[in-house]
């Protein structure tokens, strides 16, 4: 007799207010962990600065999300701070039908709309330690106008009430030690016998 290993695919969700750092961790889980497929979101808001077409998102017209919401191509897409944001189906069927592990990184909205049409995921939130903090990040990343930081400050108060409906939360008041606890969290559901179970096969 021997041991088989079967894996599944894992889809990770993480969210979280603007400024919480989310980004940033997920960049470091890419770049550390090669299991991981990236879906790249899509959203018609312009780009802003170090962003990368392709990367950090697809930058598309009105025009064409309409086209891709008409032809049933996103998984979910919502309206947040004003802009729309989407996230492709394909990329992400092709990846889990290959076993591969994938990570989406939406906001509340979009995570919600997912967690609704899917029992099959684990689901991240990232704050920041303050309200106080979360604005000096807005501020410092100066990307956006003061009544769009206050928008994007007023919009956190709801996102943060939904914490209770994702499966973990990570603090990111250290990025490095936030980067160590999703670790951590990542690690222990990919043994988790969903996805990963050993089996007794005849030889």
């Amino acid at each position: 007799m021997s041991i088989a290993i079967k894996r599944k695919g894992m889809l990770l969700i993480i969210s979280g207010p603007s400024g919480a750092g989310k980004g940033t961790l997920c960049k470091m889980l890419l770049e550390n962990d090669k299991s991981f497929a990236f879906s790249c979101s899509v959203t018609t808001r312009e780009p802003r600065e170090g962003e990368v077409e392709g990367f950090d998102y697809r930058f598309i017209s009105e025009a064409e999300f309409q086209r891709m919401i008409d032809y049933d191509e996103l998984l979910e897409y919502a309206t947040v701070h004003g802009h729309l944001y989407g996230t492709p189906k394909r990329e992400i069927d092709e990846a889990l039908a290959q076993k591969k592990n994938v990570l989406l990184d939406i906001d509340s909205q979009g995570a919600m709309s997912v967690m609704n049409k899917t029992q099959e995921y684990v689901s991240v939130f990232v704050i920041a330690p303050s309200f106080e903090e979360l604005r000096k990040r807005l501020e410092k990343r100066n990307a956006e106008r003061p009544d769009e930081i206050e928008r994007r400050l007023n919009n956190a108060y709801g996102e943060i009430r939904k914490v209770g409906m994702y499966h973990y939360v990570v603090v990111n008041d250290d990025v490095d030690r936030a980067f160590r606890e999703l670790t951590c969290i990542v690690n222990a559901e990919k043994q988790r016998t969903v996805r990963f179970l050993p089996t007794i096969e005849e030889d």
